[in-house]
């Protein structure tokens, strides 16, 4: 799939009678991703692994709603990405995708999931090893569209690796208050493996 895909889908909600909530006007915020990208991409394979969703913003692309649980295997070039969690109806789900270098050349890695549409996945900011932020966002003519995540090595997240993520996302301008806490705890862990 290519990043045009992106732009066409935005463009046909912008066209539609009704635009829906997740699409605003404005622009996306001014973020350096050639240079977050440039320094990331040496550590790719350290952001292998694990990585538990604690809260992310609404999404109406995002499927799974707790427990969600990604692993992503580096080779290289790419990851693979697998993804469970429990969705809105209340059942396990898993979700395959990839995560690879933007295509057309933008500077930030982009993910790509069955049965959605491409979207950049800038990490915003991350240690690699307790937590990472995550911004996708896309604009079309004066309206944009974006999302964000907040990821930790275990279900949980200590509140000094949550400032982290707060000072990274107030850093460009983004309303930490649109996060709501994704529902994790001892008997996700046990759901989630077995989808895998």
């Amino acid at each position: 799939m290519q990043s045009s895909l992106i732009v066409l889908a935005l463009v046909a909600v912008v066209a539609a009678d009704k635009i829906p909530d997740f699409v605003v006007p404005g622009k996306c915020p001014a973020v350096d991703k050639k240079a977050l990208f440039d320094s990331q991409r040496p550590n790719h394979p350290r952001f292998a692994g694990v990585w538990y969703e604690i809260a992310s913003t609404k999404n109406p692309f995002q499927l799974l709603h707790q427990c969600v649980r990604n692993e992503y295997s580096f080779d290289g070039n790419k990851f693979t990405a697998k993804s469970s969690g429990i969705n809105a109806d209340g059942n396990l789900m898993r979700r395959n995708g990839q995560i690879v270098a933007m295509p057309l050349g933008d500077p930030n890695l982009s993910i790509d999931y069955e049965g959605s549409f491409m979207a950049p996945f800038v990490i915003l900011d991350t240690d690699y090893e307790n937590f990472a932020c995550i911004h996708s966002c896309v604009d079309v003519k004066d309206y944009f569209a974006d999302f964000a995540f907040i990821f930790s090595r275990s279900p949980t997240m200590s509140d000094q690796h949550m400032r982290r993520c707060e000072a990274a996302f107030r850093n460009i301008g983004f309303d930490f208050s649109r996060f709501a806490k994704t529902a994790q705890g001892a008997s996700c862990r046990y759901e989630t493996q077995r989808a895998f």
